[in-house]
């Protein structure tokens, strides 16, 4: 009994990592966001200043991802051969974007460049654009479900011994989910308003780009919102599972409305995070020369993403419910490492936070003064 309640917590704390790795990675996208608008403006002074903002960022996203992939991976590996192993042209297209924005940003000025600087202004706006959208479109999969079977017995078969099997689409047909777009635009347009409240507060190129920033921060906040608001009243009013067994489960109206009930204190930290994020929209867009918005936004971003993957995953919820076949829907007790793996892996968790700290002294010396277009000029490094 004392080794379920010691695996039960194990379960649980690297759920909890999990749900921290994927609200920062949501937050990182303010680099995808950035990109997204490099073609929106026409200045090449003021692309040049966007792209060397968040150039320095970048990798932190990536590397964020990878680090989400491999958390996943070690603690709950039946998601990972589900989904990275199933619907792979999904993963796939992510893996692309990121590629080609790695390219973009190490080859966009460099010397010998056949393609242009445009070429690859294109390939940072493509990427951003299409990264945020189908990550949304991922995410969107633990709460509106996806076209897959786990059969356990199949790992005997010595002609196919495939555990996870997708549907004929392996991930195409998620992409074309009118449900899974609500919240692939809701990530992008929230990616796009903090890439705005970014460069309004790294860029000091005068009160023109800074208007222009203003503006962008009220479209994209609007439309972010009204999307938001769509996938909220969606998910609170749909249909879940309720884990019964192992691999058991019923369905259950309201569940995830019931989930905020329940888990009060998600609730909590949700209206908490969406007044940040309204706070920072607001307060960027009516005062004259707010610059911290990002830091409200980021922050309300995070408690909000937190809450979505607790709501998904604790109180008896399937992470990943299975469209195909109810029984195969992952849950964090049924598609968890051992006991051993998982107090091993809870060990090494601890450096987590040096790294962490690590990350924001870095952070903070490299936005310790804004960017400027003189320094620009004077940076033979730049992007």
């Amino acid at each position: 009994m004392e080794a379920d309640h010691m695996t039960f917590f194990l379960q649980e704390y690297w759920w909890f990592l999990i749900s921290v790795l994927g609200a920062l990675l949501v937050f990182l996208l303010f680099v995808q966001g950035g990109q997204s608008m490099l073609m929106c403006t026409r200045s090449a002074d003021d692309r040049n200043l966007m792209v060397n903002s968040i150039g320095t960022k970048w990798e932190l996203t990536f590397t964020t991802l990878v680090v989400f992939g491999g958390a996943f991976f070690a603690s709950f590996p039946l998601f990972y051969s589900t989904s990275f192993g199933g619907a792979y042209w999904l993963w796939i297209l992510i893996l692309f974007t990121f590629v080609a924005q790695a390219v973009s940003y190490q080859y966009r000025r460099k010397k010998g460049n056949l393609y242009g600087t445009r070429f690859f202004d294109i390939l940072l706006v493509l990427s951003g654009a299409f990264g945020c959208f189908l990550l949304g479109v991922a995410v969107s999969m633990m709460f509106f479900g996806a076209d897959f079977r786990v059969s356990m017995g199949n790992i005997l078969d010595p002609g196919s011994p495939v555990i996870s099997q997708w549907g004929d689409g392996h991930g195409w047909e998620a992409i074309f989910c009118w449900r899974n777009w609500i919240l692939g635009f809701a990530v992008l347009f929230l990616a796009r308003t903090q890439g705005a409240l970014y460069f309004m507060n790294n860029i000091q190129a005068g009160d023109r780009f800074f208007d222009i920033c203003r503006r962008r921060v009220l479209v994209n906040g609007v439309i972010f919102v009204v999307f938001f608001l769509v996938f909220v009243g969606m998910l609170l009013t749909a249909t879940g599972l309720q884990s019964t067994g192992l691999h058991t489960f019923e369905p259950v109206p309201y569940k995830y409305f019931q989930n905020y009930v329940e888990m009060w204190w998600c609730l909590v930290i949700f209206l908490i995070g969406v007044a940040m994020v309204l706070y920072a929209v607001g307060k960027s867009v009516f005062l004259k020369h707010y610059t911290k918005g990002i830091w409200w936004s980021g922050v309300g971003t995070v408690l909000v993403v937190l809450t979505l993957f607790w709501v998904a995953g604790y109180n008896n919820t399937p992470y990943y419910p299975s469209l195909a076949d109810t029984a195969s829907s992952l849950t964090i007790a049924n598609s968890s490492s051992t006991q051993f793996t998982l107090k091993v892996m809870s060990i090494v968790s601890i450096l987590v936070p040096f790294v962490v700290a690590y990350i924001a002294y870095v952070w903070y010396k490299m936005n310790a003064r804004p960017l400027t277009p003189s320094e620009m000029e004077s940076d033979h490094h730049s992007y």
